[in-house]
């Protein structure tokens, strides 16, 4: 017979089991196409990554005819959006899922384009998405309502006398970038407002900028723009140009030309928008012979890629980049070797690379820099980061320090043995030029003196030295020489431990002289040290005053940061 407690275990063992034929009865009800039945998917992983991707999108506007006969006609703006929307549109190259082209003089007026604009934002944007407004027509420059000079888009129906009311202004571009939900925004300007080429500028302008120093008064919409990308076919105060033999604008036509794939600088299968910009911006210098300088400018930190032909197919070869202004003109070189020059981007050998920064005889920065494959590093931002402060390094020490002559190290103190621990600040005095180190260090021992007199004196010594030396360094790659004024003190003390007599004798003082010294950065982040150091000084020795040199030599091991 059961007791009472085996019957409510065995009630409570009975609900679980009625559950699951409960379950069973209910999964069988589902097989037999009633209600409820598990359907199983099965999605391919092309679908699966396809569905993650951002789409393409892009807007191309080219302006070839003007209402006003003042603009003159240009002959292949037209042309250019036509062929660029040719190649976005291509499923092998571009991709785009959809690529709107304005080119026809309806198309082209101030009220249509702003109507592009707006059906643009009215798009259901993701973050990953990527948008493409191109624009090839005439620029100007005009006074706005408030006096302030301004960039304007010249469309088909602006009028020559009356550009802040019938002119497209620029920031409207801006404007409408900005609201849309994509972080892959890429603007392309095929104008310029530099009075020559595709620009021209009212009478008054002209005259105004004919007496200014500078190029221009009002701020580049590069230097403004809050879009992802900027690319621009000519410098700010440069003319961008058509050309009769490419049948196209000049930029453009190089532009164009990269998305074939050959602007695929670092080999991952496609072209990003600052591969194509870098192609174009190259062979468009090399074409005019130094004349047309592209630009481009990158506001959003992770913007690129954008990828605007092909698909990635495989990590890319490691790229180093900067569209910096502060950078134009350096020479990259990695592990001692020209590699490019800025602006633009160049790749890098995977692994630890020492990356320099030279513009003639002056070397902005150096590093040692390990990179992967697929990566993008920007160059402002190692370079903002190192000048953010001073790099530190923290060793440890190990030496000795002694008389110069035998005679005091004989008969006064023999060569002590230290250890201690360093400090260097890289670039804290005249603009980064000079290094300072401090360093702490302390010894002890048990040696014999040998006496003027004859005979030999047991001694027990301890040292402790307090210095700082300041100076430049010059760096071949990772080996560096420093070299400069240095300033110790020093606390001794000798105990003399005899039969007949137990003396000690203490005496502190500061030495100037000179130290030298040679660096290893074998990482970023690890570097050995060799110092020597050459130092005089007055020291009692016996009741009398001397001067004497000291020479010492410390090796160390440090940690850079």
């Amino acid at each position: 017979m059961l007791r009472p407690e085996e019957v409510r275990l065995s009630r409570l063992l009975l609900i679980p089991l009625m559950l699951g034929v409960l379950a069973l009865s209910a999964c069988r009800t589902a097989e037999s196409g009633e209600k409820g039945r598990v359907v199983r998917v099965r999605m391919e992983e092309e679908a699966l990554v396809s569905a993650q991707a951002g789409e393409r999108h892009a807007l191309l506007i080219g302006i070839p005819e003007y209402a006003d006969s003042a603009w003159n006609r240009l002959l292949y703006a037209g042309k250019d959006a036509e062929d660029l929307g040719r190649v976005l549109a291509d499923p092998v190259r571009g991709g785009f899922k959809s690529v709107t082209v304005l080119a026809r003089p309806e198309q082209t007026t101030r009220q249509s384009v702003l109507n592009a604009l707006k059906a643009l934002e009215a798009r259901p944007w993701r973050p990953q998405d990527v948008v493409v407004v191109y624009v090839s027509a005439h620029g100007t420059l005009a006074r706005d309502e408030t006096g302030e000079l301004q960039r304007y888009l010249v469309t088909h129906d602006t009028s020559f006398r009356d550009v802040p009311g019938t002119g497209l202004e620029m920031a409207a571009l801006e404007r409408a970038l900005e609201r849309l939900g994509s972080r892959r925004r890429v603007l392309v300007l095929a104008t310029c407002h530099s009075g020559t080429g595709k620009s021209l500028l009212p009478p008054d302008v002209r005259h105004e900028l004919a007496r200014t120093k500078s190029a221009f008064a009002p701020r580049p919409l590069e230097a403004a723009s809050r879009a992802s990308i900027v690319l621009s076919a000519s410098d700010w105060g440069e003319a961008a140009r058509e050309d009769d033999a490419l049948a196209n604008d000049i930029y453009t036509h190089f532009l164009i030309q990269a998305l074939d794939g050959r602007g695929d600088r670092n080999r991952d299968g496609a072209v990003s928008a600052t591969e194509a910009h870098d192609w174009a911006r190259r062979h468009t210098w090399a074409y005019t012979n130094g004349r047309q300088r592209p630009s481009a400018q990158i506001l959003e930190v992770g913007a690129d890629p954008v990828l605007l032909a092909g698909a990635l197919e495989r990590p890319g070869q490691p790229e180093v980049f900067s569209y910096s202004a502060r950078l134009e003109g350096f020479t990259l070189k990695v592990d001692g070797q020209a590699a490019g020059e800025l602006p633009g981007g160049v790749v890098v050998p995977e692994g630890k690379r020492r990356l320099e920064l030279r513009k003639g005889g002056r070397v902005l920065w150096e590093d040692t820099v390990a990179l992967e494959a697929g990566e993008r590093r920007e160059l402002e931002s190692l370079v903002r980061r190192a000048s953010e402060g001073p790099r530190r390094t923290v060793a440890l020490e190990a030496g000795a320090l002694g008389f110069l002559d035998a005679r005091s190290r004989e008969q006064v103190l023999p060569a002590s043995v230290l250890a201690g621990v360093g400090l260097r600040l890289d670039g804290v005095l005249l603009e980064r030029r000079l290094d300072v180190w401090v360093d702490v260090a302390g010894g002890q021992g048990r040696q014999s003196l040998q006496l003027e007199l004859g005979g030999v004196v047991p001694v027990r010594h301890r040292t402790l030295l307090v210095g700082a030396a300041v100076g430049p360094t010059w760096w071949w790659g990772p080996l560096g020489l420093s070299t400069g004024p240095r300033v110790a003190g020093l606390w001794l003390q000798r105990s003399f431990q005899l039969d007949l007599l137990s003396r000690d004798e203490r005496y502190v003082t500061v030495w100037p002289g000179w130290m030298a010294g040679l660096s290893w950065r074998f990482s970023p982040a690890f570097v050995l040290d060799a110092k020597a150091q050459l130092l005089w000084a007055y020291v009692p020795v016996d009741g009398r005053t001397r001067m004497v040199g000291f020479g010492g030599l410390m090796l160390g091991g440090g940690y850079r940061f």
